[in-house]
């Protein structure tokens, strides 16, 4: 009967296991000195060894031969266990065993004797799994057990276990294991089975375990039963993933905000049965990749790719603004909780591609910065924030329409004069700031963004106070992120040289322009001919 490949290379000594030296060096030592334990517990995330070291564990205490404190595999002892023909060395799991009923048997078993070896090992998976009166009935047991008894505890939800099983126990945390590391081991079983694994599939491989070398193992037997030479283009087939190249097109996609092209992209993905939540998750990934490298010169561990993907993403990284990646993030991550319960994957999944390429679309805080960032890349690359006297902008020609004559008023009553209609009378002590125009074209030069942003304001002058009427509620975001209400107060006293005190009011919306300042200026940079990060 064939044996899957996390079952066949199970590591059969301390030694062999990958990722886990702290661990493993410390019950080593522990066996050299025989300075034993009567409880440990074992925690950590999925596939890195806990339910392994815990049965090399019960092998090495009982091992008529031991070798520097693993355990010799070949006595009776050791063959016996690995046959799991030794009643010494019971494994519990916990999940279908968490009854009272079941620990109080345990509790009455461990009175007896080891049968051939020296220890009566206990080994309880997911131990966190046992009621609340399961964790009682073990207490004094575990506290106080027989000399000839040890019990080892596996669990991947460590906090869900009561303080007094944490307090009698001695405690190994396994971590997860590095992606180089669990690449090496996919490497050397594939050469041991006959399969040829290249390094980019096997790097492949590692990312998808998300540290547990069983998962790897797993995958690379999935892959295995596709093809005895395994490559990239293998591992994502038979996985179903998206791939980096399709990532970073969906990303490119975005910065151009050529919504059709991404939605076509995502469509062909769909069609070839690829799953929307994985794709999420995947760019969410990519992009957290593309976060470390805009953030940090040298990634080091951080982002694992090969040579040729990392020169790319770095070429990407630096054209995208980290407020836009951190807001594309943001975005993904909202689907991705939708994807889990929404009614289509594939709408869901459009809708994020639409709203990450219009970013009007979004109102949150995270879109906003991303505009911000869009604009200062825009400054920076040279587009013209205001008209100056030197270019004035010509007011559009149109043909004069035809004009209804005018029918004559009645003799002798003349004709009634329409009186225009007053605006609304100011608070009483408060005036037109009439400096504000002054301010605004000081802000043009000093803070574009800002001042795109100040266009549908008005001020208001009460003494010593100054009231901006904002009709936007995002102004208030504005001012808040990145020294913009410093640097608007350093206009107010650079123009009048005075101090005034800020307040905000709430303002019926100023209709000047059918698109709102941002579209506007980045439109300005289009008709001058720069080309502008629009993302």
């Amino acid at each position: 009967m064939y044996q899957a490949l996390y079952r066949k290379w199970r590591p059969q000594t301390f030694s062999d296991v990958s990722g886990q030296e702290t661990v493993t060096t410390a019950l080593k030592n522990e066996l050299k000195t025989g300075r034993l334990s009567h409880a440990y517990l074992f925690t950590g995330c999925r596939g890195t060894g806990k339910t392994t070291c815990a049965k090399i564990l019960a092998k090495a205490v009982n091992c008529l031969h031991p070798v520097d404190g693993d355990p010799c595999n070949e006595c009776e002892i050791c063959r016996g266990i690995n046959a799991g023909s030794v009643l010494d060395v019971t494994e519990i799991d916990a999940a279908s065993n968490n009854g009272v009923d079941s620990i109080r048997e345990l509790r009455d078993e461990v009175a007896y004797t080891p049968v051939s070896g020296r220890y009566r090992v206990y080994i309880i998976d997911e131990v966190h799994m046992l009621s609340a009166g399961a964790f009682n009935a073990l207490l004094k047991t575990l506290e106080e057990p027989p000399a000839h008894v040890i019990f080892v505890l596996a669990t991947t939800e460590v906090h869900k276990l009561p303080a007094t099983i944490l307090s009698r126990c001695q405690r190994f945390d396994f971590g997860r294991i590095r992606p180089e590391e669990i690449a090496a081991r996919i490497r050397y079983v594939a050469a041991e089975e006959g399969l040829t694994v290249t390094d980019e599939a096997a790097l492949l491989l590692a990312r998808m375990a998300d540290g547990a070398l069983r998962d790897a193992l797993s995958l690379l037997d999935q892959c295995a039963s596709v093809a005895k030479e395994i490559d990239r283009e293998t591992v994502a087939s038979v996985t179903g993933m998206a791939g980096q190249e399709t990532l970073a097109a969906l990303t490119d996609c975005v910065a151009r905000q050529d919504a059709p092209a991404a939605l076509v992209a995502v469509d062909e993905l769909y069609r070839s049965a690829k799953d929307m939540e994985r794709l999420c998750a995947e760019w969410v990934g990519y992009l957290r990749n593309l976060m470390i490298l805009h953030s940090m010169p040298d990634p080091g561990a951080l982002v694992i790719v090969s040579p040729e993907e990392l020169a790319r993403m770095r070429q990407q990284a630096s054209g995208l603004g980290l407020a836009t990646i951190l807001h594309m993030m943001e975005v993904l991550q909202g689907a991705l909780d939708r994807l889990r319960g929404g009614v289509s994957r594939r709408v869901e999944m459009e809708m994020a591609v639409i709203r990450l390429c219009d970013p009007r679309l979004d109102d949150s805080k995270a879109a906003l910065l991303h505009r911000l960032d869009n604009l200062e890349v825009a400054v920076k690359a040279g587009v013209p924030t205001a008209p100056t006297p030197a270019q004035p902008v010509a007011p559009a020609v149109t043909a004069p329409a035809a004009q209804p004559e005018p029918i004559p008023a009645p003799a002798g009553e003349p004709e009634p004069i329409p009186t225009p209609e007053a605006p609304p009378p100011l608070p009483e002590g408060e005036v037109p700031f009439a400096p504000w125009v002054q301010v605004l074209e000081h802000l043009s030069t000093a803070n574009p963004p800002l001042w795109a942003f100040l266009q549908e304001t008005t001020a208001l002058q009460n003494g010593e106070s100054l009231i901006l009427c904002i009709s936007s509620p995002l102004l208030i975001e504005v001012l808040k992120e990145g020294g913009n209400k410093q640097s608007l107060v350093e206009a107010i006293q650079t123009v009048t040289g005075r101090t005034y005190s800020m307040k905000l009011r709430r303002s019926q919306k100023v209709q000047k322009a059918e698109i709102d300042p941002l579209s506007q200026l980045l439109t300005a940079g289009r008709d001058a001919g720069v080309g502008v990060n629009e993302n």
